[in-house]
């Protein structure tokens, strides 16, 4: 259990860095290139991995009903999470999901993060 705390904290870790060097723009010019679909997938991967803690918390300490048999779930959630991240991007940006209440409003950034955490959190 102790192991996949500290995984979840470091995935946690890594897309919370990897988030503030896309936005200081210190990332490789081909990362820095994805922009706001890599936001996207990092942002869906924090929602996992906090989702993840969460369920920790609660099997552990709240329901004392810790199962081993669970550890795969905890290890690739949050590299699912990143995938839902990243194709939330995709749903929004081809129309599907529309993100401003009008058509002629310029759309930001915090509306397809949002909704990318929200599908990282809900995989």
């Amino acid at each position: 259990m102790k192991r996949i705390i500290l995984y979840l904290l470091l995935v946690s870790a890594a897309d919370a860095g990897l988030m503030a060097a896309s936005r200081l723009e210190v990332l490789p010019g081909w990362l820095t290139a994805l922009g706001l679909p890599l936001s996207c997938a990092l942002v869906g991967g924090l929602g996992g991995s906090m989702y993840c803690l969460r369920a920790v918390y609660l099997n552990v300490c709240v329901r004392k009903s810790w199962d081993d048999d669970w550890q795969v779930w905890y290890y690739l959630r949050p590299l699912v999470s990143h995938i839902a991240g990243a194709t939330s991007y995709l749903f929004a940006k081809a129309g599907l999901l529309v993100l401003e209440a009008s058509p002629s409003s310029p759309s930001t950034d915090l509306g397809f993060l949002a909704l990318a955490f929200i599908a990282g959190l809900n995989v």
